[in-house]
């Protein structure tokens, strides 16, 4: 479904006070613009041969809602990243880009401190800290769209899905008009901090493990909780499981401290290739973090959610979104449930021979969602490329 020729007035219109309707974008803040959703896309009309796509494959019914273009190679997909994407100096790169400056300023004043300063400046051990880090990523994604819609417009006009890592499907979500950005910020800095609270409960790491074709993942984990019993951790803690698909061959594993350290010093007894540490001081996406799913059960009952006007992708399991109660449920469910990443891109890139891809954009800081998109599907990947930030 293609958005084409459309005026819309751009969340951070709100900052032009005595302006009218300067600038386009997705972005729907005010009520007026609720009723010119038909000018983005038309999905009432041809709902039987929607559905007959729908049964069938995600990139038909990219193609059979995408009514104005006749080749996937001419649409495009846009992508946003996770936590651990961040660097110092984040953001210079865009921010002096008409609009883009308007953003961080009104996330400054949501936030409560100037995100901005911290995204170029840091220090990185600042910016690397949950309930900082996560905001400063969604911002500044937004704000590569922008400087992507400055650009090359068209890319963005011609965005048929979209999908993100983890904090990036809030990303997307906003970008895709299911809810505004003011929410999408205040729920992002609400569930960092839940997030981070959580982390500080209970010592824990996650690491991105490779794997041999012979790998027990299931078996190690639960050898590690089995350890941690042994060291008297309370059942309750003593966690030890998958919280991302990446792509073949290499998931992350997270839980308690202890288990992972068991399942370093045991790696060829599963069929571990190798494991790295992830520098982050929680388990995100496994049930350690449920103090942080109850914030966000919480949280999503107050929020105003529309259906997103193009195609998300859900982490909880890597379906399309296609009703506001989904979003509230698969999104909170999210933070205690591993990350389909890998199911999603070939949710998004499988398709017939003869069918091209389309022109995939990673907005936001960082390129590491291209390449596990490159050992998903390596044709993919030629039509792919990041934002600079």
């Amino acid at each position: 479904m293609i958005v084409r020729n459309v005026n819309s007035l751009l969340f951070i219109n709100r900052l032009n006070v005595g302006k009218k309707n300067i600038a386009t974008g997705t972005f729907r803040l005010e009520k007026s613009i609720k009723n010119n959703g038909q000018n983005y896309l038309d999905v009432q009309k041809n709902q039987s041969e929607i559905q007959e796509a729908e049964n069938e494959s995600d990139y038909k019914l990219q193609i059979v809602k995408s009514k104005l273009k006749t080749d996937p190679s001419d649409t495009t997909v846009i992508l946003f990243p996770g936590q651990g994407s961040q660097f110092v100096g984040m953001g210079s790169a865009i921010f002096q880009t008409p609009n883009v400056e308007k953003l961080f300023t009104l996330a400054k004043s949501i936030l409560g401190y100037d995100i901005l300063r911290l995204c170029i400046d840091g220090p990185i051990e600042t910016l690397s800290k949950t309930e900082f880090c996560q905001p400063a990523i969604f911002v500044t994604s937004l704000g590569a769209v922008e400087y992507l819609r400055y650009t090359n417009n068209i890319d963005v006009e011609s965005c048929v899905s979209t999908a993100g890592f983890s904090i990036g499907e809030i990303t997307s979500l906003v970008f895709a008009n299911a809810m505004s950005f003011e929410d999408g910020l205040r729920l992002v800095k609400l569930r960092a901090e839940a997030m981070q609270y959580s982390s500080d409960l209970v010592p824990s790491a996650m690491c991105t493990v490779f794997l041999f074709a012979d790998a027990q993942v299931k078996m190690a984990c639960q050898a590690a909780r089995e350890w941690c019993k042994r060291l008297k951790i309370p059942d309750d803690q003593a966690v030890c499981s998958i919280a991302n698909h990446l792509f073949p061959h290499c998931k992350v594993i997270a839980g308690h401290v202890e288990a992972i350290k068991f399942l370093e010093l045991n790696t060829k007894d599963f069929g571990f290739k190798r494991m790295k540490r992830i520098p982050v001081s929680g388990a995100f996406h496994t049930p350690l973090m449920k103090p942080a799913e109850s914030v966000m059960a919480k949280i999503m009952e107050k929020i105003n959610l529309n259906v997103p006007l193009i195609p998300v992708y859900s982490n909880y399991d890597a379906k399309i979104y296609k009703t506001v109660d989904e979003i509230r449920e698969k999104l909170t469910l999210q933070v205690c449930s591993p990350v389909k990443w890998e199911q999603i891109l070939h949710r998004i890139y499988d398709r017939p021979e003869d069918v091209p891809f389309p022109k995939t954009y990673e907005c936001g800081p960082g390129n590491g969602l291209l390449s596990t998109i490159a050992m998903v599907n390596r044709l993919a990947r030629k039509s792919s490329q990041n934002v600079n930030v």
